[in-house]
């Protein structure tokens, strides 16, 4: 029940250039660069609600079960399956482009995503 609250991005690192590798338009990624992206995670054992609200009353929504494939969205609207995993208290997910590791470290939840060599890490606080 570790990731099960509501979470402010305190920052971002890699933002620009992974935004850009994943085929986010510039006017989005200009919007999102200073916005403070809002996490809201309930869990009811392997069950999770996942919700991220974005600029401009935008938000994606996806339900998941620990090691079930399960259909997610994209920020752009693009839908996949794909199945998220706990491995060692992380949640792991393969999106399209990209791998996603999820984790709660220092109180804080850690959004690492990796997309070849690039690398975009988000740390959001507790609300």
């Amino acid at each position: 029940m570790a990731f099960a609250g509501r979470w402010e991005l305190e920052s971002q690192d890699g933002y620009d250039e992974f935004c850009k590798l994943v085929g986010i338009p510039d006017d989005i990624i200009q919007k999102g660069r200073d916005y403070k992206t809002v996490t809201e995670v309930t869990q009811s054992g392997d069950d999770f609600t996942w919700t991220q609200f974005y600029p401009s009353n935008a938000k994606v929504t996806n339900n998941f079960t620990i090691g079930k494939e399960s259909e997610m969205q994209t920020i752009s609207g693009k839908t996949f399956k794909a199945t998220v995993n706990m491995e060692g208290g992380k949640l792991t997910v393969s999106f399209p482009n990209y791998h996603q590791v999820n984790e709660i470290s220092g109180g804080k939840l850690v959004e690492t995503s990796k997309a070849g060599s690039v690398v975009l890490k988000r740390t959001s606080k507790k609300i």
